[in-house]
């Protein structure tokens, strides 16, 4: 519209200048001219890149206001004199509508209308209906055309709002389910990892304290296997810190390893711990174990160890057992550990998820786990027969290398 102003100004001046260069008004229309230009240019240069109003219904500022009614004053006065340059109202009905508000635009629309109206029946020889109709029509078609745009306008700003909002407030609820499953995954770690050793090293020390008048042997036997879980302990602390991932697995070998160290650290006088891979006799091949040797994903190992970590943590402190084997087996779409001991036993059906007291993340802990890799945790006991806890994790299937059958 801007540069459409210029055009039409030029084309204005230039017709003026060929049909009435000589007549007396010419001096004072061209310059006329050239200060509405410069008005408009000036106008357009210091309005440039700012929004039209603050808002619906409110006024621009008044130096907006002072350049905007020079503008249309200064046009005005050179249409009545020169009635040629009437067609030039319609940049300045946007310029109009996009600085005033709606009532106050469509007045000045009008007035417009009307002086470009009375300019064109001035040059008219007669009077014609289609001067009257055509410079309305314009200004009607103007008008709807910029309401239109700016409604759409509107629309599209409240949109992008809204979207700007709704993207910020996922982003707060992602943050907060982020922290919240952080904080749930470190209190699984402390659990499985200091909290159960210090609840060993308790128990090992207090059974030190009630033997070492009436057997220093055993006691000092129970002060050293609390040293090794301190040891272990603070080699766990230490990769906490670092970057939470199991000691056990940290030192390599991978869950099998793990497990074996799991077992001789918690194996002492009063609980053997074994351990069994469903496969170590089996290492060739012939008897289908090649789809076990899959290495498995560094999340399910850390899973499995921190589960059967728990478990024995469970059996030394409230199965009375004596002995504990660990059973791991590796299918071709998923691993299975199974935890077994000759305890006292319990009805699973008491055991619920809801944490109980200052200990109630064991089961619950476990639970979480599996459930994170999409697998599952299942207890069976009965009262004094033991328990056999069973954590099942999904993987993705081995596919063996195919090979062609030789024909005979």
């Amino acid at each position: 519209m801007r540069a459409v102003f210029f055009v039409l100004l030029a084309t204005s001046l230039t017709r003026f200048v060929q049909r009435h260069a000589e007549e007396p008004r010419a001096p004072w229309v061209i310059g006329l001219a050239v200060v509405l230009a410069v008005l408009y240019a000036i106008d357009t240069v210091l309005t440039d890149g700012t929004p039209p109003s603050r808002g619906p219904g409110s006024w621009p500022p008044a130096p907006r206001l002072i350049r905007l009614g020079a503008v249309v004053a200064t046009w005005a006065v050179l249409v009545v004199g020169a009635p040629s340059f009437a067609w030039v109202a319609v940049p300045l009905f946007y310029a109009a509508l996009r600085a005033l508000p709606p009532l106050a635009a469509y007045l000045l629309v009008a007035f417009l209308t009307l002086l470009v109206v009375s300019a064109q029946l001035a040059l008219a020889p007669r009077f014609s209906l289609d001067l009257v109709v055509g410079p309305a029509a314009v200004a009607t078609l103007a008008t709807a055309v910029f309401v239109h745009m700016r409604r759409q306008a509107a629309r599209q700003r409240a949109l992008i709002d809204d979207l700007i909002g709704t993207r910020r407030e996922l982003a707060a609820t992602e943050r907060r389910e982020g922290v919240l499953a952080e904080r749930q995954r470190l209190s699984m770690e402390i659990h499985d990892t200091l909290a159960q050793g210090l609840s060993s090293q308790q128990m090992l020390l207090q059974a030190a304290l009630r033997t070492w008048d009436t057997e220093p042997a055993k006691a000092r036997a129970h002060v050293r296997t609390a040293t090794s879980v301190t040891e272990h302990n603070l080699a766990e602390a230490r990769r906490f810190v670092h970057d939470l991932a199991p000691a056990d697995l940290a030192r390599g070998g991978g869950l099998e390893a793990a497990l074996r160290v799991l077992a001789a650290r918690e194996s002492d006088t009063g609980l053997s711990v074994r351990v069994h891979i469903d496969g170590d006799d089996d290492r060739d091949g012939d008897g289908g174990g090649g789809g076990r040797t899959v290495p498995l994903p560094d999340r399910a190992q850390s899973a499995l160890l921190r589960i059967a970590q728990g478990a024995l943590a469970n059996v030394r402190e409230h199965s009375g057992a004596t002995a504990t084997a660990l059973t791991l087996t590796r299918l071709d779409d998923r691993v299975v550990l199974d935890v077994a001991d000759n305890g006292r036993g319990f009805d699973p059906g008491a055991v619920t998820d809801a944490p109980s007291g200052e200990r109630g993340h064991g089961i619950r802990a476990m639970r979480a786990r599996v459930r994170q890799l999409g697998g599952t945790l299942t207890i069976e006991s009965t009262p004094g027969e033991g328990a056999v806890l069973t954590a099942t994790v999904p993987v993705a299937p081995h596919t063996a290398p195919h090979t062609e059958e030789t024909p005979r």
